[in-house]
């Protein structure tokens, strides 16, 4: 069973990199939603990459 601090491990980078593509969406017409995108998009796919390498090194 998955604890409440790996939850949340998981949930708060997930949760604020949605957070920065969707503002960065927003703000796209301007260079600083662009990079907002693509840091939200990096700590979405880094959470799960993490997890996929964690889970394949038990």
């Amino acid at each position: 069973m998955i604890t409440m601090s790996a939850f949340h491990s998981m949930l708060i980078p997930i949760l604020t990199g949605m957070i920065l593509l969707a503002v960065g969406f927003n703000f796209r017409d301007k260079p600083v939603g662009v990079f907002g995108m693509w840091i939200g998009m990096l700590l979405i796919l880094g959470t799960v990459v993490y997890k996929i390498l964690a889970k394949l090194a038990e």
